[in-house]
């Protein structure tokens, strides 16, 4: 019993003491409890009230964001529209662009096989080709400033072109000479005058066949007229005839011998004339055909205008106008000398002056701007410089001068010119002259091609085509002569 007590004993204050351990634990663990609960609530109350301040934060900053969306949403769609605008624009711009990518690659294409053929090009030509590609932007660019310069021009233009034209009239005082179409010629005595007829009229007629002249032999004490519209043919005329006269001797083969001799003599007079005009005017050297042509204006008229003194007044006024504009007045006074050379050959050459003066003097490799003022003056081309321009207007400022021309002279050497070319038109006929102030015709037939019968149809033909192409007063008398003449020598 005792060693059961003593079992148990010790097994109850064991379980006692686990217990009462236990309890003390539990109620020290129960006010720890107590102590965390507290502090827990504690701290729950400030996680709780700064839950609720950051909760009232976050709802303030989430009005603000909202706001903020709604601004930025405002901002945003201004923006996307700012952008599509901007892309249209660019858009436009990347199209432009684009065409002008397209445009420049063309003309760097065309450019660039034009450019090949530079090598083979003379400078002139290369310049020439170079001017034509940027034509088009040279002629925009000067047309913007012409347009901010063409009201002043306008109002300057008057008054100074009226300036330079009276200066240069002021200048240069010409002489007037009017061209007539009859040459008197003195006789020492009226016995002359029969002489000169010879007999059955076989003088007058050999002098008027070869002269190609009117010889008229009136009532006229100690004179006789030799009458043509053409003055060179006239000169020679006139020269022969007075030299026959102081010889004496008025016979066919002393009058073809004279004729002969004085051609010769004015065909060096006539050189000898230009060359002086050249080198009086300063324009030396100048080729010799064009020195001749320029002596043979001396016989040629222009609506009853001295075509040489014509030019000559065109040249020192153009010279002037040139000085006025700061042109070339070399050049101006070579192309105003010139402008008129043609005609010389109108005579001679079909065509019409302006056409055949540029000819002659491109062949005789003339400076271009003599060319253009040939076709310049006539309003065949644009005058391209200063000097050309000058010749133009004083070619209009001699031609208008009162008195200076007559237009019934002019009208009447055309149509004798045209009759006598109708008749020359014809084959068989040698020479052909109007004569009697254009009221006959004498053409001269080459026997050995035409017979008497051909001879009177052909007259015929001409008669009928003169009344076809001409346009005159009264009747034109068509006089056909066909000779046939041999010639032998005893030996």
């Amino acid at each position: 019993m005792v060693a059961l007590l003593d079992m148990v004993i010790p097994f109850l204050l064991f379980n006692l003491g686990v217990f009462a351990g236990w309890f003390l634990h539990a109620y020290y663990v129960k006010g720890k409890f107590k102590e965390y609960e507290l502090e827990a609530k504690a701290k729950a109350n400030i996680i709780k009230n700064e839950a609720q301040k950051i909760l009232q934060e976050s709802k303030d900053k989430l009005k603000e964001a909202e706001l903020e969306a709604k601004q930025l949403q405002i901002l945003t769609k201004d923006k996307e529209q700012n952008i599509e605008r901007q892309l249209r624009v660019l858009n436009e711009k990347e199209e432009r662009l684009n065409s002008l990518i397209k445009s420049n690659k063309e003309r760097l294409s065309e450019l660039t096989s034009k450019l090949s053929k530079v090598a083979s090009m003379t400078k002139d030509e290369a310049k020439e080709e170079l001017l034509k590609c940027h034509k088009a932007e040279l002629e925009a660019d000067l047309a913007k400033i012409s347009r901010k310069r063409i009201k002043q021009a306008r109002d300057e233009t008057e008054k100074l072109a009226n300036y330079m034209l009276a200066q240069s009239v002021a200048r240069y005082a010409g002489e007037f000479a009017g061209e007539r179409l009859i040459n008197t010629i003195t006789l020492p005595s009226d016995e002359h005058k029969g002489r000169i007829i010879g007999k059955e009229g076989r003088n007058i007629k050999s002098l008027e066949q070869l002269l190609g002249v009117d010889i008229i032999i009136d009532e006229t004490p100690g004179v006789i007229l030799v009458s043509n519209f053409n003055l060179y043919r006239r000169a020679i005329a006139t020269e022969v005839i007075k030299r026959l006269v102081e010889d004496g001797r008025i016979h066919p083969g002393k009058i073809e011998e004279m004729h002969e001799k004085v051609q010769k003599e004015f065909e060096q007079k006539i050189y000898e004339e230009g060359e002086k005009v050249v080198i009086d005017l300063g324009l030396y050297p100048m080729h010799e055909e064009l020195m001749k042509l320029l002596g043979r204006l001396k016989y040629r008229a222009s609506y009853g205008q001295n075509v040489l003194l014509h030019s000559l007044e065109v040249a020192r006024l153009s010279k002037s106008l040139a000085a006025e504009m700061g042109g070339d007045e070399k050049l101006a006074l070579r192309a105003g000398l010139l402008h008129d050379i043609g005609k010389a050959l109108t005579q001679d050459f079909d065509g019409n002056h302006v056409d055949l003066g540029a000819e002659i003097c491109r062949k005789y490799n003339e400076h271009p701007t003599v060319i253009n003022a040939i076709y310049a003056h006539h309003e065949h081309s644009e005058p391209d410089s200063i000097e050309s321009a000058a010749v133009c207007a004083a070619d209009v400022l001699s031609a208008a001068r009162p008195g200076a021309r007559r237009e019934v002279l002019e009208s009447f050497t055309k149509r004798v010119k045209e009759l006598e070319n109708i008749a020359l038109s014809y084959n068989g006929v040698m020479q052909a002259y109007a004569i009697n102030a254009g009221r006959e015709i004498r053409v001269f037939i080459d026997a050995s091609e035409v017979s008497d019968d051909e001879a009177t149809l052909l007259t015929h033909n001409i008669a009928k085509d003169i009344e076809k192409k001409l346009q005159y007063p009264g009747t034109i008398k068509v006089n056909a002569i066909r000779q046939t003449r041999v010639v032998e020598y005893a030996k």
